[in-house]
């Protein structure tokens, strides 16, 4: 699931992600799958998009996408039949210099992210239960986005973000649909996930991954290489983020209609 067997890492590079595994409580290993791939992927692992389960995700920053530059990403969720989430999140951070009180929360958490590459990084974040119907309401312009978020959040973006942000001045970047399944594929031994992420002009980004802890990255990466290798899945293509694509999209989007007087 990565070129994590690490070799193509400088020693220096290697050093850094070592250090991030000791301080996180999380590692998700991802590989996103090349357009063209996607369905023979699907079939290839077996997976039923009818077990899929449909989500909603908006982001709120603004349309130069300022949060986003200084590291903070807001975040709120619909879920399919159980309650969405409010997320803020600061990327990347270091683990060891996050105050104490805030690393000992238990609704707080790190994770490294790691994909095929040597690509990694290190995130921390805030997440707390919102009803989904709250979420349509802050779409539609009924409650303010602040409502979305606890007061720990509130207070962690304030902390982080631009001198002057305020959470109800940003814009709503989606929402965007998403159709997410967890499956563990018999001979792999693990449980996985995919999310199809399914964006306005049509665009698709087909991520899977897999948790584990910290101490197990390693061995997991190696096995995970290696599974989906047999399964004919490529692992050496274009790597895209599914947060990274969203925003962009969202704030061109904003900026053409501007521009054109939409």
């Amino acid at each position: 699931m990565s070129e994590m067997a690490l070799p193509i890492m400088s020693s220096r590079r290697l050093g850094e992600l070592l250090t991030l595994f000791k301080e996180a409580d999380t590692v998700e290993l991802k590989l996103s799958v090349a357009d063209g791939d996607q369905r023979s992927a699907v079939a290839a692992l077996g997976m039923d998009p009818l077990d899929a389960q449909i989500r909603q995700v908006v982001f709120f920053d603004t349309p130069d996408l300022e949060m986003d530059k200084a590291g903070v990403v807001v975040r709120a969720r619909r879920v399919q039949r159980r309650p969405g989430d409010a997320v803020v999140k600061l990327r990347p951070v270091e683990p060891g210099k996050l105050p104490p009180g805030l690393r000992k929360s238990p609704d707080f958490g790190v994770e490294v992210d790691a994909m095929p590459g040597g690509s990694f990084v290190a995130s921390g974040r805030l997440k707390a239960p919102v009803d989904n119907a709250h979420v349509v309401d802050v779409l539609a312009g009924r409650r303010p986005i602040r409502k979305l978020f606890t007061k720990q959040q509130r207070d962690l973006f304030a902390a982080h973000a631009p001198e002057g942000a305020d959470l109800d001045d940003l814009t709503a970047l989606g929402p965007i649909t998403i159709m997410k399944l967890k499956f563990s594929p018999g001979e792999y031994g693990r449980r996985m996930v995919a999310e199809l992420w399914l964006y306005p002009d049509g665009t698709r980004i087909l991520e899977l991954s897999t948790k584990c802890l910290p101490g197990e990255a390693l061995n997991v990466a190696v096995e995970s290489r290696a599974f989906l290798g047999e399964h004919g899945i490529d692992i050496g293509g274009a790597q895209q983020t599914k947060t990274r694509t969203a925003l962009t999209y969202f704030s061109g989007q904003l900026r053409d209609n501007a521009s054109s007087g939409v």
